[in-house]
């Protein structure tokens, strides 16, 4: 497993997407000016869950457009009837500076994203 840390300021929240009747996930976005010789650099993490989880309802109630955050997460990819798609798998995301890390998505497995639609 190789996770990967970013910081950056959050630009949007989707909406809760349903996958299935039994998962669900929601996309954020943040950007900074990490990106080659400082440009600025966006990034659309998701957060993926049992639709029985509370890591989005968490992450909803803690995040906001405009709040600084770091995120650890993980790069992820999947095989979809042929075609595959990579996704930005958030595992903790919390304030910029905060020192208490509360994980969002614990490490699972990507069986049941074999109905994902890439966004």
């Amino acid at each position: 497993m190789s996770e990967i840390k970013e910081n950056g300021e959050i630009i949007a929240i989707k909406e809760i997407q349903p996958i299935g009747s039994e998962y669900q996930k929601l996309v954020f976005v943040i950007k900074n000016n990490t990106g080659y010789e400082g440009r600025e650099k966006i990034l659309a993490f998701e957060i993926f869950e049992g639709t029985d989880g509370d890591k989005i309802e968490k992450f909803l109630k803690y995040n906001k457009i405009g709040k600084t955050v770091d995120v650890d997460f993980e790069i992820r990819c999947n095989e979809n009837k042929g075609n595959y798609y990579t996704s930005l798998s958030a595992w903790k995301v919390f304030g910029s500076g905060d020192s208490d890390k509360v994980p969002v998505s614990p490490p699972q497995t990507n069986d049941a994203l074999d109905e994902e639609i890439a966004f």
